[in-house]
């Protein structure tokens, strides 16, 4: 069997009762997962808090606002960190094929108490500019001047060298010392102040790429052959 991706492997045919059969037996290590997974929500949602005492001021589209206003009426807030250099036209083309699952959701997340927004380290003229090529309709604010990104390890340098909680150095991807990389923060607001519940980057994101989860599907899978997201291109790019 061939096909333009040449990732599946001739398959061996069984019977319908085989076929159930063995279904029924993987199930068991699905449910399984799932148990896991449960379980570890559960103890994210146990994890310590940490308050936010420095003041973070973002620029978007109606002008400045801080960090408790991104919550709007809301007591949980959920921050991407989008990668965009202040020196690039345009955002980072994996974090953008993360953000192409994002439109679909904020709506529901309003509705669970729970606002989001992305933030980038790039002036907003430019993610304006590149926001509006991408179609994208969900709050994307800068936090160029301020220290958001060093603080939450998605901007590295010499003086902030952790990223994913270790040293850049030690990080198995080999990405350059210095630099932006992708994450999601978390954070509750109780009145005036603001804590800070969650952070994920590398493949903790992996759960929002519903993309991913919908190829982890099929015979083929990602079919990256361990160069992650290689294949991916903005999505007015793709040919046909």
């Amino acid at each position: 069997m061939a096909t333009e991706m040449s990732a599946i492997q001739a398959p061996e045919v069984v019977s319908h009762k085989e076929w159930v059969s063995r279904r029924a037996a993987f199930l068991k290590k699905e449910k399984e997962f799932t148990r896991i997974r449960d379980e570890l929500t559960r103890e994210r949602s146990e994890l310590p808090w940490e308050e936010i005492t420095r003041s973070y001021v973002f620029e978007g589209p109606t002008g400045k606002k801080t960090l408790a206003e991104l919550f709007g009426n809301r007591s949980q807030l959920i921050v991407y960190h989008f990668m965009f250099d202040p020196a690039w036209e345009n955002g980072c083309k994996s974090c953008s094929f993360v953000a192409d699952n994002f439109d679909g959701s904020t709506v529901h997340l309003a509705a669970r108490d729970t606002a989001f927004a992305v933030i980038s380290l790039a002036p907003y003229e430019k993610i304006a500019r590149f926001k509006q090529r991408m179609g994208w309709k969900f709050p994307w604010l800068s936090s160029f001047g301020n220290e958001f990104n060093y603080d939450f390890g998605v901007t590295t340098d010499e003086t902030h060298s952790n990223y994913n909680y270790a040293p850049v150095a030690m990080q198995p991807d080999g990405r350059p010392y210095k630099g932006e990389r992708e994450g999601l923060s978390v954070f509750v607001r109780d009145g005036e102040r603001v804590f800070h519940s969650y952070s994920a980057y590398q493949r903790g994101l992996d759960l929002l790429l519903n993309t991913y989860n919908l190829l982890d599907l099929t015979p083929a899978g990602r079919n990256e052959n361990g160069k992650i997201m290689s294949w991916v291109k903005y999505h007015d790019q793709y040919e046909g």
